[in-house]
C-alpha cells in the first residue's frame, strides 16, 4: 500500500453517490453509520481519549501496525477495494453509456441495457466471501473459518453492519426481490468453474480465496453462503425488508422510473464503493482499538 492508514481515511469522500446510498439505507440500521472521514475524530471516538499525546501514540502504533505486512490489514484492504474495481466493470457492462445528474441528484436516461442476472448474483457470492476472507485476515484467523465469521456476524455494528445490510439489499433485494437467496443458491449449484474463472469478480480475488483450484474455490464460495444464508433471511425477516421499501428509501436519492428497476443493481455497482469505503473505515477502527490496547 503506497498510503498510510491515516491518509487512507482522512481521503474519504465526505459526501459522493456511496454515501447518499448509504444514507438512504438508514432506516435498516438506525444510526449504525456515519461517516468518519478524519483519522484522529476515529480515534477519540473508538478510544474515548482527549489527551493529545496518548491519540498521537495510538495513531502511531496503528500506522505501524497497517504497515506491517506480516498482519492482514493490507491483505483486506486490497479485497475490499478489489471487489468494488470488479463491481464498477459488471455495472459498465450492463448498462449503457447514457447516466446523467440533475441538480446534484443522479438520474438514469435511456437506452439502458439489462443486467446479466447470473453475473449478479455470482457478484453477491462473491462479495460475502471478500467479507469472510477480509474478518480473517483482519483477525488473524485462517482464511477458511467460515465458523468464526458466522459467530462474529452476531456482533457486527458500526461500518460491518451497514456493509452487511447493503450487500442484502443493494446486491440482493434489489436486483431479484425477496427470492435472491434462491438466485444465488441456483447460480452457485449451475456454474462451471470455467464460468467461475472468466467471472472478473472472481479472478481478481482468486489468489486470496481458500482453494487449491478453481473446484476447491467454488467449493469455499458455496460453504460460505451456505453458512451465512440463514443469517441473512434472518435480517431480512427481522428488519421487514422487501424490495419495494429499499427502492422507496433509495428513491430520495437517486431517481427511476418503474419500468427501470431491473437496472438499479447495475447501476449502483458502477457509482458506488460501498464495500471499500465502508471497509476502510472497519480497518481503521479494528487498527485504533488493538493500537490503544498495545499502547
Amino acid at each position: 500500500m503506497s498510503k498510510s492508514i491515516f491518509e487512507l481515511v482522512d481521503n474519504l469522500p465526505k459526501s459522493n453517490v456511496t454515501t447518499m446510498v448509504l444514507n438512504a439505507l438508514d432506516f435498516v440500521v438506525p444510526g449504525q453509520w456515519h461517516n468518519v472521514t478524519n483519522f484522529e475524530q476515529m480515534i477519540r471516538e473508538v478510544t474515548g481519549e482527549t489527551d493529545e499525546e496518548m491519540i498521537q501514540k495510538i495513531g502511531d502504533r496503528a500506522v505501524w501496525l497497517f504497515n506491517d505486512k506480516t498482519q492482514g490489514y493490507q491483505n483486506a484492504l486490497w479485497l475490499y477495494q478489489t471487489v468494488d474495481k470488479a463491481d464498477y466493470a459488471l455495472g459498465a457492462a450492463a448498462l449503457a453509456n447514457k447516466v446523467g445528474s440533475k441538480i446534484g441528484l443522479l438520474s438514469f436516461l435511456n437506452r439502458l441495457t439489462p443486467n446479466n442476472e447470473k453475473a449478479q448474483a455470482l457478484d453477491l457470492a462473491i462479495k460475502l466471501v471478500v467479507e469472510v476472507v477480509a474478518f480473517c485476515q483482519i483477525n488473524g484467523l485462517p482464511g477458511d473459518s467460515i465458523g468464526d465469521f458466522v459467530a462474529a456476524l452476531k456482533e457486527y455494528e458500526s461500518d460491518a453492519l451497514m456493509r452487511m445490510a447493503a450487500l442484502i439489499c443493494l446486491d440482493g433485494l434489489v436486483p431479484f426481490g425477496a427470492d435472491f437467496i434462491l438466485k444465488v443458491e441456483s447460480t452457485l449449484n449451475n456454474i462451471s468453474t470455467q464460468e467461475l474463472n472468466n467471472n472478473t469478480g472472481f479472478s481478481s480475488v482468486s489468489k486470496l480465496i481458500p482453494g487449491n483450484n478453481p473446484a476447491g474455490k467454488l467449493q469455499f464460495i458455496n460453504s460460505s453462503f451456505d453458512a451465512v444464508k440463514d443469517w441473512m433471511i434472518g435480517f431480512v425477516s427481522s428488519h421487514n425488508l422487501t424490495q419495494n421499501e429499499v427502492i422507496k428509501n433509495l428513491s430520495k436519492f437517486i431517481e427511476f422510473s418503474e419500468d427501470q428497476l431491473d437496472y438499479v443493481a447495475a447501476f449502483l455497482d458502477m457509482s458506488t464503493n460501498y464495500f471499500e469505503h465502508t471497509g476502510t473505515q472497519s480497518i481503521a477502527k479494528s487498527l485504533i482499538s488493538r493500537a490503544m490496547a498495545e499502547v
